[in-house]
């Protein structure tokens, strides 16, 4: 199965940082990649950063489509401007949508103190558990990146399920899933060619072979 991440769907509002704006893809290339996605059932849709057009052009166009999406917040970030709000957070659940953890800073989880992995890992979720008034059961990494010391954290923590930016294949049930992350530059032809790539078995057993290397580390 293939995984998609977005992130910001339109412009970039002003005070986006560069390495965020390079991952906003315009309105009609990502609505035509949902129509393209549409009968894919082994296709699954997610939405990192808790921007604000999650719910402004992404949720509607998902509802219109019959199609459901987990959204990895920023905890930090809610209510900020160009992010989601509490009550926005509230709606995407009420929508039917999965919500997780994208930690609270957008900083990298590998490497971090104690006390900075606490914050990101578990005040985070925290908050927005407080939101929602329920658990926060899943997480997606920042910026992609992890090790084996942040993978055993977040086992340890009882996260059932955390996603990555490996563009790479998933297996369907594992704990772990890769997905891939549209850029600016991508399109839905780039698309089609990532469904084509998850259709040959060898491509498969070579991306699940990368994916547990990199684990390791």
């Amino acid at each position: 199965m293939i995984n998609l991440c977005f992130h910001g769907i339109g412009t970039p509002p002003d005070g986006v940082p560069a390495e965020e704006a390079s991952y906003w893809i315009g309105v009609d290339t990502f609505r035509r990649v949902l129509d393209l996605v549409a009968e894919r059932p082994d296709v699954r849709i997610s939405f990192d950063d808790g921007n604000a057009s999650d719910v402004t052009v992404a949720l509607p166009d998902l509802l219109e489509r019959g199609r459901v999406a987990e959204f990895f917040v920023i905890a930090g970030r809610v209510g900020d401007s160009g992010s989601l709000s509490a009550d926005d957070v509230r709606r995407l659940r009420l929508a039917g949508m999965g919500v997780g953890s994208h930690g609270m800073h957008h900083r990298v989880w590998r490497r971090l103190s104690p006390a900075e992995q606490h914050e990101e890992l578990v005040v985070a979720r925290r908050r927005l558990e407080e939101i929602l008034g329920e658990p926060v059961r899943t997480a997606a990494c920042p910026l992609g990146r992890y090790d084996r010391v942040t993978l055993a954290a977040l086992r340890r923590l009882r996260y059932t399920r955390v996603y990555t930016s490996d563009r790479a294949l998933a297996r369907p049930g594992t704990w772990r899933q890769a997905r891939f992350s549209l850029r600016a530059h991508d399109t839905a032809d780039d698309v089609a060619g990532w469904l084509r790539h998850g259709d040959r078995s060898t491509t498969r057993l070579a991306d699940s072979a990368r994916t547990f290397v990199k684990g390791l580390r």
